[in-house]
């Protein structure tokens, strides 16, 4: 049986990011880049004015020096006479530098008086004067691909001109659930029946992760209906299924996608929960079986399914990051699987603490109540104690102090 790691091992090299597509910036947030990308323009365009005040050439004037005032150029506007020594122009933030200045000063800097300013001190030549090109140069590199698209890429990529950009596009994953046991939301659960909750936690976490769902419904335990189902799951990018992963007599996922040309990448990792995880691939596809347990089913997404998708959508970090906490109780040892315990995050004044969720039952949807991160315990492992500093995977930042 795998480990956890070997197993992600076989993920990492079987799944490869989804073919670029070109999309308008507008579209591009939460996405990843394919293509380097340069500026367009040099950024800002020519001298500028860092400032509202008086534009001028620095020529020794000092404190006291007057200066008469030429023009006046607002911020979007142009200035085609040169400034003559002994004047200056008045000019605001943003405003092209006129020709014959190389210097500002600030509106409150100086005494002003009919026609003319009066120097409040001795400016230094070059000041408040932004240069062309200081932030952006045309046909400079100024996201690389692999960059993950947000508000303040966004920004840069709109100040360097590019209106259109590659990306990877955003998964489209497909949610399946299995059994004659599970019933939909909204209808009565006969006697042995229950709701299926699975599908809605899936289809909400694959939300989350800014993927498009197709939900296939409930399967049948049947061959027929859980091919019928499949096949329509294999036309997105991701199938992942729950239940029907063992080999009982009504066990259909694995031989329904053997069918269907699966390609076994690994089944059962010794981890706890989540054992009898599923992951392959039909064609370039990533099928994931999960567990039907609900949070067995959801440890093994953020687990499993979850770098998986980020591969797809081109992160070159497919993993949620991990956060050094202060234990807040005491955790038995001896297990002979690695276990992923659910709990909740707190911010003292200085430190992180993680306590576990008193529910850590594989079959309750209530262990993942409040969860933020999930601790690896080390199969084997004498145990951890009570104020102990462990690494945690998380999952969801707390909101704030507590």
């Amino acid at each position: 049986m795998l480990s956890y790691d070997d197993a992600i091992e076989v993920i990492l090299n079987t799944v490869e990011p989804l073919s670029p597509v070109e999309c308008s910036l507008s579209e591009a947030l939460g996405r990843v880049l394919a293509q380097d990308v340069e500026a367009r323009w040099d950024l800002p365009p020519a001298d500028n004015s860092a400032m509202d005040g008086f534009a001028f050439a620095q020529t020794g004037q000092g404190s006291g020096a007057q200066l008469t005032v030429s023009d006046f150029i607002p911020a979007g506007g142009r200035f085609d006479t040169p400034v003559a020594p002994g004047s200056a122009a008045r000019i605001m933030t943003g405003a092209p530098l006129p020709e014959g200045a190389d210097t500002v000063v600030p509106l409150e800097d100086v005494t002003e008086f009919p026609g003319g300013i009066r120097l409040g001190g001795t400016p230094k030549r070059g000041q408040h004067v932004r240069r062309r090109g200081e932030e952006l140069q045309r046909g400079e590199v100024i996201l690389t691909a692999g960059t993950p698209l947000y508000a303040a890429e966004i920004a840069l990529l709109g100040a360097a001109g590019a209106e259109r950009v590659k990306v990877h596009p955003a998964p489209r994953a497909a949610v399946l659930s299995t059994g004659d046991e599970l019933v939909e939301l909204g209808e009565k659960p006969a006697p042995g029946q229950i709701i299926n909750s699975n599908a809605p936690y899936l289809a909400a976490r694959l939300r989350e992760e800014g993927c498009t769902v197709l939900p296939l419904g409930i399967a049948s335990d049947s061959a027929e209906d859980t091919e019928e189902k499949m096949r329509r799951g294999l036309e997105a990018d991701l199938l992942v299924s729950t239940g029907g992963v063992s080999v009982g007599d009504r066990d259909y996922v694995q031989p329904v996608l053997h069918d269907l040309g699966f390609r076994l990448g690994f089944w059962k990792v010794a981890i706890k929960p989540g054992k009898p995880v599923l992951f392959g691939t039909v064609g370039r596809r990533p099928v994931f079986g999960l567990p039907g347990n609900p949070a067995a089913a959801a440890a093994t997404f953020e687990l499993f399914v979850r770098p998986a998708l980020r591969r797809l959508a081109g992160f070159t970090d497919p993993f949620h990051p991990p956060l050094s906490a202060i234990l807040t109780s005491d955790i038995e040892g001896g297990e002979k699987r690695q276990r992923f315990l659910w709990g909740t995050l707190s911010a003292g004044d200085s430190e992180c603490f993680f306590t576990p969720s008193p529910r850590q039952g594989s079959g309750q949807a209530r262990s993942l109540q409040g969860a933020q991160a999930l601790l690896p315990v080390a199969a084997g492992s004498p145990g951890l104690a009570k104020g102990e500093r462990v690494r945690v995977i998380v999952f969801r930042l707390p909101e704030g102090r507590r």
